[in-house]
């Protein structure tokens, strides 16, 4: 049987309605089962549907699922910082400094930054070098030359990214994916490059420009990714590829402007932005 729920969807990444990427989050989600959240999912047809649940382990204010249009995912930023933006709205109040998001991955402290809300980047499932093989598929995917490819690696926090990075923000607004390639070899790509400080983005305050890929999710390309960035910042930080805090672009090859605010902080990457809800009322579900 369905019954009304709370629901909202928010656009995450930008202070502008519409610019950023979108996030459907069906509130007190207790009582669905498996099958009614994918089926709900796929009916929203959006990259992520997030499902807000009663907590189960001790210290967290809620459990949340996060399913895209194939099936579930332990864990994704953009629906993180979008449902506890919208359980925020819906009077969610966390017991303790920061709201502590239970998910497939375990728990996930969110804080409050200004006006905008960061998560802490979870450990990476995979990381460390990319094959030569696979390096090769990769080049193929994105239209590229392996010597275009300035370092690759494993960034997998859950949906099973691999990030690349290329030579400046303007190679990676020029990629061309061939995204029957990224589907023959089961791959989830994100590129990112640097901005030189002179140019307009540079100017701008915006250090990276980052594209995210994903073959057979209803979007091939995501508008703007938090997973991705999280796990970009988690390799290249150490690095001192990227700074210690900074700004990412994404989302301009889908005419969005979504910003990212990267901060290390100790042991800590905090992967935040703005969000808004643009719809809010009840579903039945």
């Amino acid at each position: 049987m369905t019954r009304s729920r709370d629901f909202a969807q928010v656009d995450v990444f930008t202070s502008v309605p519409y610019q950023g990427n979108p996030v459907a989050v069906v509130l007190d989600a207790d009582g669905m089962t498996d099958e009614e959240m994918a089926a709900f999912a796929r009916w929203t047809n959006l990259s992520e549907t997030t499902f807000v649940l009663p907590a189960r382990e001790t210290g967290a204010d809620y459990r949340l699922r996060i399913f895209t249009t194939r099936g579930e995912l332990p864990f994704a930023g953009h629906p993180t910082l979008g449902s506890a933006h919208a359980w925020l709205e819906a009077g969610g109040r966390q017991w303790g400094v920061d709201i502590v998001q239970e998910c497939e991955v375990g728990l996930v402290r969110i804080r409050r930054d200004g006006s905008r809300l960061a998560f802490a980047a979870p450990p990476l499932r995979r990381s460390g070098p990319v094959d030569e093989v696979t390096s090769g598929h990769v080049a193929a995917a994105l239209g590229l030359d392996l010597s275009d490819l300035r370092d690759l690696a494993w960034v997998d926090n859950g949906p099973g990214w691999l990030g690349v990075l290329l030579a400046d923000g303007d190679t990676v607004r020029r990629v061309t994916p061939d995204y029957s390639v990224m589907g023959e070899h089961d791959l989830k790509l994100g590129v990112v490059g640097l901005w030189d400080a002179e140019s307009a983005q540079g100017k701008a305050g915006i250090a990276a420009e980052v594209r995210a890929f994903i073959p057979g999710e209803g979007a091939p390309e995501d508008p703007v990714t938090g997973s991705l960035n999280a796990g970009l910042a988690q390799w290249l930080v150490p690095l001192g590829v990227l700074p210690g805090t900074y700004v990412a672009g994404q989302g301009w090859a889908l005419q969005r402007d979504g910003r990212v605010h990267v901060e290390q902080d100790g042991a800590d990457i905090w992967v935040g932005g703005s969000a808004v809800t643009c719809i809010r009322g009840t579903v039945e579900a």
